[in-house]
């Protein structure tokens, strides 16, 4: 299939590269035109600008995917391709954006007979390797007409076992993208998950903090103990029941550099967490972890500890993030 991206950062231009080694074709565009003719270097077709890049597409319905930050760029970026595209053409947002806006979004696009999808896409700097999990809403005939761009950027079944009892379920979702529903689903759906990886980083950080401090001269001699903190992150990999993906990144950033020096502990937020503490006091649901852990990330702007060094750690594992006045980690 052709499709058009917009925005080529950190997931946008492996987005392109992993739809490009899959067969698709890419016309680019990128406000750093340097980064838009790097890609046109590795068999995308390179745009001017965004009516340039509509200009390049000539399989129909056309698609365009906006890979840009939630807020004014992406709403302006929308609103033109609005005025640019025709009846059945779809705008996919595949970037952080509010699942409220993405709904209003929708409502304009359908008026004039344009499919607008939200996708929440995760994978952060891996996702060319490993792939992109993929929440997607959006009507279902749109959604189904642009399979084959899920599949190919989703994980596939890979290694992961089978999980018993879902004979009959939608097998799109073994294979790591999932319809949730309609427009604004999918971004609900993606801020949660965000959600909940801000309770689990800050669960984890905490724990290195205690095993960290536990040599502290405050305490009894006889209860002193100079703990191997990469060691201890490198054990828990291999079967504990708190392996994961977070944890594989806590252990290679402990094992180059223990101490965590070139981390400063500034965790920023990037707005998920604020809008999954937001849907949660609408619903009336508790959720105590996910909302300390969220005012956490606002302290470590004031202060910081080892704790807060270890999530820096974790958000550069996976995301690239780095540290606003800080530099990069060797």
């Amino acid at each position: 299939m052709q499709i058009g991206v917009i925005g080529l950062g950190r997931m946008g231009g492996n987005i392109v590269r992993r739809l490009t080694r899959a067969g698709h074709s890419c016309v680019v565009y990128d406000a750093n035109q340097a980064t838009t003719q790097a890609l046109g270097g590795e068999g995308a077709t390179p745009a001017a600008s965004v009516k340039d890049l509509v200009g390049k597409l000539h399989e129909t319905p056309r698609t365009v995917w906006v890979m840009l930050p939630a807020g004014k760029i992406t709403e302006a970026t929308v609103n033109e391709l609005g005025g640019l595209l025709t009846k059945g053409d779809n705008i996919i947002d595949g970037g952080n954006a509010y699942y409220k806006d993405d709904i209003r979004r929708g409502k304009a696009m359908a008026a004039t007979g344009i499919h607008y999808l939200d996708c929440g896409t995760s994978g952060g700097v891996w996702g060319l390797q490993r792939g992109y999990c993929l929440m997607i809403g959006g009507d279902d005939g749109a959604v189904r007409h642009l399979d084959p761009i899920f599949a190919a950027l989703a994980p596939s079944v890979g290694t992961i076992p089978r999980t018993d009892g879902r004979e009959g379920r939608d097998p799109r979702v073994e294979n790591g993208y999932l319809h949730a529903g309609p427009t604004g689903a999918g971004h609900f759906v993606k801020m949660i998950h965000n959600g909940i990886e801000y309770g689990m980083m800050q669960a984890m950080a905490e724990g290195f903090d205690i095993l960290r401090n536990r040599g502290s001269d405050k305490l009894p001699v006889d209860e002193r103990f100079d703990l191997n903190i990469p060691d201890i992150a490198e054990v828990w990999r291999r079967g504990s029941v708190v392996t994961s993906w977070l944890l594989d990144l806590t252990a290679e950033a402990l094992a180059r550099d223990a101490d965590l020096e070139h981390f400063s502990g500034n965790v920023e937020d990037s707005g998920e967490g604020r809008w999954t503490v937001e849907a949660a006091i609408e619903e009336a649901v508790p959720a105590d972890v996910l909302a300390a852990s969220l005012f956490t990330r606002f302290r470590s702007r004031q202060d910081h500890t080892f704790a807060e060094k270890i999530l820096s750690a974790m958000r550069f594992g996976f995301g690239g993030h780095v540290e606003q006045d800080a530099k990069k980690p060797a």
